[in-house]
Formats: structure tokens, sequence, C-alpha cells
């Protein structure tokens, strides 16, 4: 008789909320998770975007286990030689433009932020932030400094001073940045804001004004990237390239580790006056860096990954965005939202999804959208299974 872990789980696991999944996975595999029970759960949304090959892919579990077999830590960060973290580099520089050649790995999307935040400072000689309003780049307290929600940030303060917040695609808020901005840091598509795709004309004119005044442009490709748009980098199909790049989520193939990235004059203030500017001691784990590499690797030797998102979104909005619950549909590439009529009808299809073995979730600051980013290697029977099921959800929401 398998003993449930659930009871142990609540009592010493710290919590981040007062109604956890509490799903007991034993294992995983392609596009799903397997309880001790023994049912499959389709995840519909990648543990948040990140298993952007699907659980337990070969290439990934291989470079994992290979170099653990070799050596795991032995120093920290940008002492030693180390083949899985130059390996990493030299293969994400050969996808990047000239000017994104220095890469500095770190542990988690939120260390990338403070990274770059930090970079921005001791470049620009500057200390005021501009991002936008309904972004999510982390919850240490730099990054949530950049939040403009007060219901997380509020029980937190103070927090870090001269942060101006500006509306997403707003033209005449551009003017918000001046002289004294360090930074720009935005999303090229809001994630937590329910999917809001930058227009084009918009993004190009925020380039130019970061140019214009001195700041450094930052792009939280922390969801975006790997991927999940169509492209390798959603900057890619914008034309439009940021200072610094910020990777994470997807970038480990289920392993952590994220990165901000540079090009080298920029990123070489951070190793003088004073030396150690930022220093992590597990950031690019030789193990995460590996599997890195062979998600990286894949992504870009095998053209039916990215090329074949466009396709798989397009049928995902043709077996949805019909449903009279789906008021609207929003989607950059496998990254997409349904907006519903309310939280609580958004709740219920979530509930009798995961009923059906279906994982979707909501957004932080859009509750009554349902949050859709399936791996990219999901197949296109997959995907009508799934649809079929969502779709079950939807209609047993409207009926409640």
């Amino acid at each position: 008789m398998t003993v449930s872990l659930r009871p142990l789980f609540l009592r010493h696991l710290a919590q981040t909320s007062d109604m956890p999944l509490s799903l007991e996975i034993a294992r995983a595999e392609g596009i799903y998770l397997y309880d001790t029970e023994g049912r499959r759960y389709a995840d519909l949304i990648s543990g948040i975007g990140v298993s952007a090959l699907g659980h337990g892919h070969p290439a990934v579990v291989s470079a994992v286990r290979d170099q653990a077999g070799r050596y795991m830590h032995t120093m920290v960060y940008g002492e030693y030689v180390l083949a899985p973290q130059v390996r990493l580099a030299h293969l994400l520089a050969e996808q990047l433009p000239e000017s994104l050649d220095s890469v500095y790995l770190v542990n988690s999307g939120a260390e990338a932020t403070e990274g770059a935040m930090k970079l921005a400072k001791r470049t620009t000689g500057r200390s005021e932030f501009v991002s936008m309003y309904d972004a999510y780049h982390g919850s240490t307290q730099g990054a949530l400094s950049l939040m403009s929600d007060e219901y997380f940030t509020a029980p937190f303060r103070p927090l870090l001073p001269g942060v101006r917040h500006i509306r997403f695609n707003c033209d005449w808020c551009l003017n918000e940045i001046s002289e004294q901005t360090a930074a720009v840091i935005v999303e090229p598509v809001q994630a937590e804001a329910g999917v809001v795709p930058g227009r084009t004309a918009w993004l190009a004119a925020l380039r130019k004004r970061c140019t214009e005044v001195g700041a450094l442009l930052v792009f939280d490709e922390i969801q975006t990237g790997c991927g999940r748009t169509g492209s390798l980098f959603a900057f890619q199909s914008y034309g439009v390239v940021p200072d610094i790049l910020l990777l994470a989520k997807g970038f480990g193939g289920g392993m952590p580790i994220g990165a901000f990235v540079a090009g080298r004059e920029l990123m070489s203030g951070l190793s003088h006056d004073p030396v150690l500017g930022h220093i992590t001691t597990f950031g690019g784990h030789p193990v995460s860096a590996a599997a890195a590499w062979a998600t990286l690797n894949e992504l870009v030797s095998d053209p039916a990954l990215i090329g074949g998102v466009a396709a798989k979104a397009a049928l995902f909005k043709t077996l949805l965005a019909q449903h009279p619950a789906v008021l609207d549909f929003r989607q950059a590439g496998l990254m997409m939202a349904l907006e519903l009529d309310s939280f609580d009808r958004c709740l219920k299809t979530i509930r009798v999804a995961l009923e059906r073995g279906l994982i979707v979730d909501w957004f932080l600051f859009n509750n009554r959208s349902l949050r859709l980013a399936p791996p990219l290697v999901i197949s296109e029977p997959e995907i009508r299974d799934c649809c079929r099921l969502l779709r079950i959800a939807l209609d047993q929401a409207l009926l409640d």
C-alpha cells in the first residue's frame, strides 16, 4: 500500500498558497504527469513555461546523467573553465546578434532580473527603472520592486525606490523614459497580463527612446524564449534588439538555470570596481548547464520543434476560440489565453479540467483567463484530445 506524502508536504514544506494542488507526482514523460495512483495528467502549462521539450526528453536526461557522472559543483561561477558552461554560452551566442555575445549564467529568472538591474546601474550610473503595469519579473526584492500590483507588493514595502510604471503598448507613455532612467525592463509579450503581444511599432519606438536618452533596454524572455512564440526568442520576430536579454524557465529543459546576456564590453562592468560585481555560487551549475545545452541544441537542430509551433497554435485556436464560454482568445505561438467572463468561471474550468486529467491555470494579473502553454513537442492527436476534454470542462463551467 502506498503511503501518502500529502500530510508531510503540508506540515514541513513552506506553502505559497492555502490551496495547493497537492498532486503526488510519481513520474513524468512527454506532455504527461503521472500520480502515485497511476492517473495521467496532460501538462498544458509546461510547469509554467519550463518543460519546452516535455518531461523526460531523452537528450536532456542523457546530458544530465553524463554530466552528473563527470562532476557537479566545483567552484563558484566564473572561476573555473567548465565545459558545460562554455559550450552553452557559445551555442547561445551563436543564435544571437553580435551585440549579445556575453552570457552570465545564474540560478533563476529572478536572479537574471537582479543581475540585469545591477548591470544597468553600474553601466549608466543611474538608479531609476521603468517597467510595465501588470508585468512579472520575479519575487526577490529588486524584481518585486518592478511589479505594479499592490496586492503582491504592499506587504513587503519599503522596496527599491525610483521605479516608474508605464502602460504596455502606450505611445505617449514613452515620454516617461528620461535621462534619469537606467533601464526599461519589458516582456515582448506580456505573460501574466494574459498574453498581450507587444506592437512591433511600439517596441521599435521603445528601442529608439531608450537609445535617445541613454537608457538600457532589457527584454525579459523568461517565458517567451526557447521557441515558445514561434521563433527561438520573441524579439527575433519583432526585429528589435535589446541591450540585455533575460532567460530562464524553458532554457534549462527542466533543470534550474537562468541567464542575463549582454555585450562583452557592457558585461565587463561587473568584473571590476568592484571585482565580483555579481557573484553566484550555484549559477551555471554544470548539470543544469549541460541540460540547457541539450535543450538549446535540440531546439536549433530540429526544425520541426520551433517550425511546428505556428500550425499547432492555429489548431488550438480552431478547436477552442469559438466555444461560447471563450470571450477572447489571445496567443503568441504556444503561449495562449482563453478569456472567460469571471474568475469564478475560470476556477471552475480549472477544477473540472483537473478532474478530467488536464492541468491548466490562470494568470497573476488576469484571473479571468485560462493559461495554456503546452510543451512544444505536443502532437496533433494530443492537441485534439486535450481540446476535447477542455471543451467539456468549459461546457461544465457554463452549466454551474
